[in-house]
């Protein structure tokens, strides 16, 4: 287990007291710009195709600062991180820090980096939007739901326990699969799944301007589909009480009956709930 040395401990108080940031735990390094995926609800794929990316040398520019900010987890997201023309020279680069990463996936390349993931990443973090075919139609390419899966079992193959989790997105084209989403979770043997509400409403996801109304209508819920998502919301909470108890759903029942809140609240009635965004002081982006 990681044991944070006295100096370090005292430069998280002083990030806590003086909001100035002397330390960042987690940095979100987004080495490709570019996806494989179609989905409906993100823009990142309607970019220029030809790719932005990080180099060796960039990053080897920004050692010493992640060195001195005492960053222990780097996340590799994008995009499709997979995409870059040799990840694995960053990834040896933060080795040298000592810290811990892991890779946000669509899938689709797992099964052929397999070998290269295994060797250089703690563990992947991959989407999974729906049964087979509920997935396959959001994510909009072939054989997307049997490339993950061939995928997740080329790491078990050459790592039986190597952790594999998954994050899905809920809106129209899949809150109703809920059940059939954990029940897909365990089939691949994942370890554990959480869940999110797509996001409408921001210029996230390389989007140039928040949606319009009309747009953010294509994955929202109506009024009808936000009561039903409430019964299988609380069916779901019913039926996998085990897998709430075991931590393989990674919400509590109280956080999952957010979702169909937020829905709701699009709707004109009622508040989002409060969060917190613990960046920078904990996390940031490159």
């Amino acid at each position: 287990m990681y044991r944070r040395a006295p100096d370090e401990v005292f430069k998280r108080q002083l990030t806590l007291t003086t909001h100035r940031i002397h330390t960042l735990p987690v940095l979100v390094l987004l080495p490709h710009s570019r996806c494989n995926c179609r989905c409906l609800m993100c823009d990142i794929w309607r970019a220029n195709q030809s790719g932005q990316e990080i180099s060796r040398d960039d990053l080897a520019h920004h050692l010493a600062d992640l060195r001195q900010l005492n960053v222990r987890w780097v996340v590799l997201s994008g995009g499709e991180a997979l995409m870059h023309s040799n990840l694995w020279t960053l990834c040896a680069l933060l080795e040298d820090l000592g810290v811990k990463i892991s890779l946000l996936s669509t899938g689709l390349l797992l099964k052929r980096f397999a070998p290269d993931i295994v060797r250089w990443c703690a563990d992947v973090i991959v989407s999974l939007d729906g049964s087979r075919d509920v997935h396959n139609a959001i994510r909009g390419v072939p054989r997307a739901y049997e490339r993950l899966a061939e995928g997740v079992t080329a790491l078990k193959a050459l790592v039986p326990h190597f952790r594999v989790t998954a994050r899905c997105v809920i809106q129209r084209l899949n809150y109703a699969d809920l059940p059939h989403i954990i029940k897909a979770a365990h089939a691949l043997m994942l370890q554990q799944i959480s869940f999110l509400s797509v996001d409408v409403a921001t210029t996230a996801f390389n989007r140039a301007t928040p949606w319009d109304d009309k747009r953010a209508a294509d994955v929202a819920l109506s009024p009808h589909e936000v009561r039903a998502f409430e019964g299988i919301v609380e069916e779901v909470i019913h039926t996998y009480a085990e897998d709430f108890t075991s931590g393989f759903i990674a919400e509590h029942p109280a956080k999952l009956r957010r979702l169909p809140q937020y829905f709701r609240v699009l709707q004109g009635q009622g508040d989002f709930p409060t969060t917190v965004c613990n960046a920078p002081w904990v996390s940031s982006v490159i």
